[in-house]
């Protein structure tokens, strides 16, 4: 049998079957893009992102008749969700976790919500990243297609509904909606009274790989699978990504470089909640059962797609015309040594630790000698910078990495690869598939399935090493004054930033 993963980010999707060997027999890809309806908006058009994959569906279907598909299971980006009416009609968009929207309910929500007892309940900390205050948005802005709402569902539900599964939601991407109780392993009670929100508004929450149903005749013609195909439930994309390179148990954790450059850390005991709350850390249940993760994260891979779109536009859209991918020439460009600047990565909310809304970015220290290729290594450094400043302060927590398996799009590039390397100081192991999320999903339908007796066994099978970078410790002891300047940025101009941020709203 084969097994079919379907990947929904936040600037694309991507489809994969693969053998229950872990051989890739086809894949495609989408992209779309996000809609910025008015400043601080950003949504998705939840009807254009569905096409666009049955579009890639199609493709890879074409392509894997000798084997045929028998289940499949969906990974997606957390925290945004689809409004679906009982027919399973789209509403309205899907508001992404960085739109601004819902921002005025914080506060009334710290007020009955102390950070403590939301953590112990749903181990996060509030924030308007998160889907509840976007659901409270939806419910006092746009009443109507609140009311119309039978079920709001997270994107891998989404997907699995639109291919004829039943309403269903993972533990793990039920988790960022902030209503969801680790403990229990299902919604909670309290935090939905709190919020005033509807329970039935929300589909079942159930273990990533429960069967939710098989894909509709009628979709599975269109699409041209065969008929009968299992659906699984799935998992937020960072847990997928972690199962697809094999990060399953303690001690191990995956360095996703998509459109977030996310860190997901795998323990087996929920941390002290204090430790976490301090360092602005998650914890979330695992596609894996009996483990949780967490996040260290921020967009730096939007940040490079933005520099593309920005100093290469006409170039990437020669690479697109010839089937070529223009970020090999483009990390071509960078300089030797550190790139001579400063850059804090805040164009848009930041991740952990303070989740800051207000502030903006800084590329300092351009001189008129500066070429385009150092702006590209300097927004590089700040973004690992960044998660370098996260990774310190893990020891507190009891989390420990010992082993980093580097994923996605940005880890096909050799370059960008052993630099992060070299300015963590740490060595990165890049699998065969880089494209974890599609795998990690493949894994879960055949886990769900039947195929595979276990999570462990799947992994044994499907996932393979392919190279492992090691750090020039020169070049990373090179780094320490400028990483000396990233963290003294923030502190220095954080007052002025969040001036200019209110100023232009």
């Amino acid at each position: 049998m084969s097994l079919l993963g379907i990947d929904i980010g936040t600037t694309g999707c991507k489809v994969a079957c693969f053998t229950d060997e872990g051989q890739l027999v086809a894949a495609a890809y989408r992209e779309y893009d996000i809609d910025h309806p008015q400043a601080g908006w950003a949504e998705l058009d939840a009807a254009g992102v569905w096409s666009k994959t049955k579009s890639a569906i199609q493709q890879v279907a074409q392509r894997a008749t000798v084997d045929p598909i028998r289940a499949v299971a969906v990974s997606s980006l957390g925290e945004a969700v689809v409004p679906l009416s009982r027919d399973r009609k789209i509403l309205g968009p899907s508001i992404l976790n960085f739109d601004v929207r819902g921002e005025p309910y914080l506060d009334t929500l710290a007020q009955v919500l102390p950070a403590s007892d939301l953590y112990g309940i749903n181990g996060n900390t509030l924030g308007n990243h998160y889907g509840l205050t976007k659901l409270l948005w939806i419910r006092d802005q746009r009443p109507q297609v609140y009311e119309q709402t039978d079920k709001f569902v997270p994107w891998s539900g989404f997907v699995a509904m639109m291919l004829g599964a039943e309403p269903a939601v993972d533990a793990s991407l039920a988790n960022r909606t902030l209503l969801f109780d680790l403990e229990t392993v299902d919604w909670s009670p309290r935090l939905l009274a709190l919020a005033g929100l509807d329970h039935e508004k929300l589909p079942e929450a159930v273990p990533s790989g429960r069967v939710i149903g098989t894909i509709s005749p009628g979709i599975a013609a269109e699409l041209g699978l065969p008929g009968g195909v299992v659906i699984t439930a799935g998992a937020h994309d960072q847990c997928a990504n972690a199962v697809g390179c094999g990060v399953i148990e303690p001690g191990r954790a995956v360095y996703g470089m998509g459109t977030f450059i996310c860190i997901t850390p795998v323990f087996k005991a929920r941390p002290d909640a204090q430790a976490m709350i301090l360092r602005g850390l998650n914890t979330e249940h695992h596609a894996v059962p009996d483990a949780y993760v967490s996040f260290i994260y921020n967009q730096g891979g939007s940040l490079v797609k933005w520099y593309r779109d920005t100093f290469a536009a006409e170039e990437h859209r020669q690479s697109q015309a010839r089937g070529e991918d223009v970020y090999g020439a483009l990390f071509s460009e960078l300089p030797d040594g550190p790139s001579g600047l400063t850059v804090l990565p805040h164009f848009t909310t930041t991740g952990p630790p303070e989740f800051v809304p207000d502030s903006a970015g800084v590329i300092a220290g351009l001189r008129i000698e500066t070429r385009r290729g150092a702006i590209l290594k300097g927004i590089v450094e700040g973004a690992t910078f960044y998660l370098r400043s996260c990774i310190d302060g893990l020891p507190g927590t009891g989390i420990a990495i010992d082993d980093f398996r580097a994923v996605g799009g940005g880890s096909k590039s050799d370059v960008w690869v052993q630099l992060t390397a070299d300015l963590l100081g740490r060595p990165l192991t890049r699998p065969v598939v880089t494209e974890a999320g599609a795998l990690g999903a493949a894994i879960i339908a055949g886990v769900g399935s039947g195929r595979f007796r276990s999570y462990a066994e799947a992994v044994e099978v499907m996932v393979r090493p392919e190279r492992t970078f090691e750090p020039d410790m020169a070049r990373h002891l090179s780094y320490a004054e400028w990483y000396g300047a990233y963290r003294e940025m923030w502190p220095l101009m954080a007052g002025y930033l969040r001036a200019i941020v209110q100023r232009g709203r």
